[in-house]
């Protein structure tokens, strides 16, 4: 890497640029951030200890709390540092593998949506088979490919960022290394980073996405031809609802700031969008499933009780 730049660091100008704002910036973040390792913790606890919870869906919702908490430390932990700090600068090996961790995470949890979509789609519209549909090897499987999918993904956009000449200014206008703000910064050609940003980053992001929305889609056909009880469809409806929620608070930002053209972009909108996907909805999944989720909110109750 050493040979292709001269930049041997760069400066995250983080979330904004007043000053006087960032000791009350880095309490609502700090804030956020314990929810969110506390709530997802508690839901990947529940699940690996909680018998009742070892089935298919409790097993994904597991691996989403899991991400989540990681996806939130790739970013957070170093966004806290810099609003209290003076020296906001980052190696340029630190900010290509953050760039790395960011979208290998983030592209394995658009891809475990549409899995988590398919196992709700598998238990209500084909009941009688889903213990042969959803076993477990089929779930190691998915979620194996799923993992390995998106850690080439961001391998392929890390290697061919760091490949690029960077040879100054080192001023990353984001709080965070993500692949648009250093393509900005970048002193040769970048076409092909851009079309692999838009082509392959938009297929990993609009492919789950489709896939979801036609779970779902089946779902709601069957329910409304299938289903003549109310009190069916609604705990049906119910138990989507929680997932179709995060499937809303993930997508909309990332498909607005990855599909975008780099052209019409907003410095100021991608920091707005990002802290909205890589910062809020990661906090809000474990508020989601435990409020929703009779099933988990129960299994939280026996373990609290039982401690107490």
């Amino acid at each position: 890497m050493s040979n292709q730049t001269s930049v041997t660091e760069f400066l995250l100008l983080g979330v904004t640029d007043i000053q006087e704002l960032n000791p009350i910036l880095f309490v609502i973040f700090f804030t956020i951030y314990f929810v969110n390792i506390t709530g997802n913790g508690a839901i990947l606890m529940i699940v690996i200890l909680d018998p009742r919870l070892h089935s298919p869906m409790y097993f994904f919702l597991g691996n989403l709390a899991c991400l989540d908490i990681c996806f939130s430390t790739v970013t957070l932990p170093k966004m806290l540092q810099n609003l209290l700090s003076t020296n906001k600068a980052i190696s340029f090996l630190g900010c290509i593998t953050q760039l790395h961790f960011f979208h290998f995470l983030g592209s394995t949890e658009a891809m475990l949506l549409p899995v988590m979509a398919f196992d709700r789609f598998v238990a209500i519209c084909r009941p009688l088979h889903y213990s042969v549909i959803m076993n477990h090897q089929l779930c190691i499987h998915m979620t194996v490919t799923i993992w390995t999918l998106g850690f080439f993904h961001a391998l392929l956009h890390s290697v061919m960022t760091s490949r690029l000449s960077f040879c100054g200014p080192n001023h990353v206008h984001h709080f965070f290394c993500d692949i648009k703000p250093l393509l900005d910064l970048a002193c040769g050609n970048t076409e092909l980073n851009l079309w692999l940003l838009n082509t392959v980053t938009g297929t990993i992001a609009l492919t789950p996405f489709f896939l979801t929305f036609l779970s779902y889609f089946y779902i709601i056909t069957y329910l409304f031809l299938k289903t003549r009880s109310c009190s069916m469809l609604h705990k049906a409806l119910s138990t989507c609802a929680s997932h179709f929620m995060v499937v809303i608070l993930l997508y909309v930002p990332v498909l607005f700031t990855y599909i975008r053209p780099a052209s019409g972009s907003s410095l100021d909108q991608d920091r707005i969008i990002a802290i909205m996907y890589s910062v809020v909805t990661p906090a809000l999944n474990p508020l989601i499933y435990t409020l929703r989720n009779k099933e988990v909110r129960s299994a939280l109750n026996r373990k609290v009780r039982r401690w107490l």
